[in-house]
């Protein structure tokens, strides 16, 4: 039985006890009471001490979605989805005649783009992680694209930026892979 096993009957076992003598303790607190006498500093680290997840009631970030800001419908479609091969995934208005608000992906990345005043504001960056810039740029140039590959903020990353018309930029950026156990490029190791 490994320690984190262990500690659930532990706390199982408190609970039991402690109601036997007419004292409530929620299932939580019998779990850090118990990681803490086991010379851990609350569930959470005994859990990680152990390789276990954090209790599911643990908040876990998902994905970011970038809002940027359009001002017209048809070079938004012509910028995102001719050009850059997004789909549209959704379109919504609360009325007709009001303000656009819709979703752009392309494999796994998705945008939000919105005509809404105060959503997203024109010079906004979104940096976007892309296996096969190379090709991507041949796409990119086969449309008519003038945009191209740059150094990126460090010597292992290249970088395709583009503006859309509305004044925002995406980067596409690709990061070169290292071999196992190689330093990125311009850092050293500190003297220890």
């Amino acid at each position: 039985m490994t320690e984190l096993e262990s500690a659930k009957r532990m706390a199982r076992a408190l609970r039991q006890a402690l109601a036997a003598k007419s004292i409530d303790v929620a299932h939580s607190q019998a779990l850090e009471l118990v990681a803490q006498s086991l010379g851990h500093a609350d569930w959470n680290t005994l859990c990680g001490a152990q390789g276990a997840p954090a209790p599911t009631d643990a908040p876990a970030l998902q994905n970011a979605t970038p809002i940027l800001r359009m001002f017209d419908i048809a070079k938004a479609k012509a910028f995102y989805v001719d050009l850059l091969g997004f789909r549209i995934d959704w379109e919504h208005r609360f009325e007709p005649g009001y303000p656009l608000y819709m979703q752009v992906s392309r494999d796994g990345v998705r945008l939000h783009l919105s005509e809404h005043h105060g959503d997203g504001t024109p010079g906004s960056v979104v940096f976007i992680g892309i296996a096969g810039l190379d090709a991507f740029h041949a796409e990119l140039k086969a449309k008519g694209s003038r945009a191209e590959i740059e150094p990126g903020p460090s010597p292992d990353i290249r970088v395709l930026s583009l503006w859309d018309p509305f004044g925002s930029r995406l980067r596409f950026a690709e990061t070169r892979p290292r071999a196992e156990g190689e330093m990125a490029a311009g850092y050293t190791v500190p003297a220890g």
